[in-house]
């Protein structure tokens, strides 16, 4: 069993039962993903309890209770939804709802997803099992479920219109099929998609293998976590349906750093991360300190000989991307997108670069219409992480993140892999910072500087032009000097 088997499950304090008196009074039912039709209080009765989270923290794995035992994942910022056991059916309840979910401290964003929270729980199964989930919509228009990369029959494939009426608001759908193949994959709505997963509707699913496979190893630490991305102007709460590429919130299951939780584990431990891509663009994934393999795709398993050792992968729209790698260095170990913009908060997209521009005259003058004007982007826009500004409500700075030497000027898909010599098997509580040993910190050096080495042969254009200008272009160049009206 998992080294997680020891810890309990999901926090009972922030999981709501929802009554089905409640929820009969609410919800029609419609028997399988092709049928619509309400039925009776006995029948109602029949559904699995929808059970609904609404922290934001990142939950303990959910060890099974029921049906084959498998090595549990942990979601970031999320948890695993729980089942019953019918008949040998592994029966779980989803519930598509508006929700209100929090980015980071300080800052609430009214999402849609699903049993209280954007992306939805993940649902963990093991190859053979019999599913069967139930599907709620209490969302203000009609939806469906396509199970992203399952081989399924037709019907219960969740394309509104092709494969399945829509479930309309009230009603109840059924899915069910076999797992067929272990792997990492994702649901989402296939009705208005362009509409609810902007709103963040999705979730991850994963089905273990089994039995031992020759392609599948057992690690000790097992993390999954979906990019998505939102348009939420500052000083708002909903996002922009209808944006397609001025993104400004780049998120990991809906949550940008800080608010994202590190991911704790023990040195020498053999870790595995499972990243799906829900985003419209591209996201090359990079772990600083480590080398890792990438052992999975949305396809399943990677043949062995095409694994290579890498510290960036690429996850494109759509895909998934399963690493691992031993965390054999102790340290506090950044994890981001190795696009920059993608690792900023609430960003603007149509700020003029103003570095080297001396705004001393003008920002005198407008500090007399507007007394809490501050120059920005003068000297970089580092600036901006340490200047008191005030910004507007339920947002958060564009670069933000206290660590243990200052700022860490960060935000967007951002995260930390802590590896510690003290952590026990199967405890994810973050450790706090990493103490270096003396003598391995970068400093500051004071004393004198020689002159670069030059070749007599440098200087000189090999090929210059043919016809120079008449008069010479002199660009006058002002270094950033530190002043006041910061």
């Amino acid at each position: 069993m998992h080294p997680a088997a020891a810890t309990p499950a999901i926090e009972a304090k922030n999981i709501i039962m929802t009554s089905r008196r409640d929820f009969f009074k609410f919800a029609g039912i419609a028997g399988g993903a092709v049928a619509a039709s309400s039925v009776s209080r006995v029948a109602m009765a029949a559904l699995p309890e929808p059970v609904i989270q609404t922290s934001p923290n990142t939950m303990a794995p959910l060890v099974p209770n029921s049906g084959r035992p498998y090595n549990p994942v942990v979601t970031l910022n999320g948890w695993t939804l729980p089942w019953r056991m019918n008949q040998g059916v592994k029966e779980f309840h989803l519930v598509a709802e508006p929700v209100v979910r929090e980015m980071a401290p300080g800052f609430k964003a009214h999402l849609w997803g699903y049993n209280g929270q954007s992306p939805g729980p993940t649902i963990e199964v093991v190859e053979g099992d019999r599913v069967r989930i139930f599907v709620t919509n209490k969302l203000p228009e009609h939806t469906s479920i396509h199970w992203h990369g399952q081989r399924l029959p037709n019907g219960m494939d969740g394309v509104a219109g092709l494969n399945q009426p829509a479930i309309q608001s009230g009603k109840t759908f059924v899915y069910e099929f076999v797992a067929r193949r272990p792997g990492t994959f994702m649901y989402h709505p296939h009705a208005d998609e362009m509409t609810q997963m902007a709103m963040g509707m999705m979730g991850f699913w994963i089905t273990h293998p089994k039995a031992k496979h020759p392609l599948i190893d057992e690690v000790h630490r097992d993390f999954c976590f979906l990019l998505s991305a939102y348009d939420i102007e500052p000083g708002a709460a909903t996002p922009k349906v209808a944006e397609m590429t001025n993104f400004n919130l780049w998120t990991w299951n809906s949550r940008i750093f800080p608010g994202i939780d590190s991911l704790n584990v023990r040195l020498n431990d053999k870790v595995r991360i499972r990243i799906g891509n829900l985003t419209m663009t591209n996201h090359p994934m990079h772990l600083h300190g480590h080398e890792f393999l990438v052992t999975g795709t949305d396809g399943g398993p990677t043949p062995k000989s095409t694994r290579l050792y890498e510290v960036t992968t690429d996850v494109a729209v759509g895909q998934m991307r399963q690493i691992e790698f031993l965390a054999d260095e102790e340290g506090d170990w950044a994890f981001h997108c190795h696009k920059s913009h993608h690792t900023m908060n609430a960003m603007g997209h149509d700020i003029p670069t103003m570095i080297g521009v001396d705004h001393r005259g003008v920002a005198k003058k407008i500090n007399n219409l507007i007394p809490d004007y501050m120059v920005m982007g003068e000297r970089g826009m580092a600036d901006m992480t340490e200047m008191e500004m005030p910004i507007p409500d339920n947002t958060v700075p564009m670069m933000t993140g206290e660590g243990p030497f200052g700022s860490v000027e960060m935000g967007g898909m951002f995260s930390v892999l802590k590896v510690r010599r003290d952590q026990k098997p199967g405890d994810y509580k973050n450790p706090g910072w990493y103490k270096n040993p003396e003598g391995t910190v970068a400093y500051e050096y004071t004393g004198p500087m020689a002159e670069p080495a030059r070749f007599k042969a440098e200087g000189g254009q090999s090929m210059p032009r043919v016809r120079k200008p008449a008069t010479p272009t002199e660009v006058k160049v002002r270094k950033p000097t530190s002043h006041g009206a910061h």
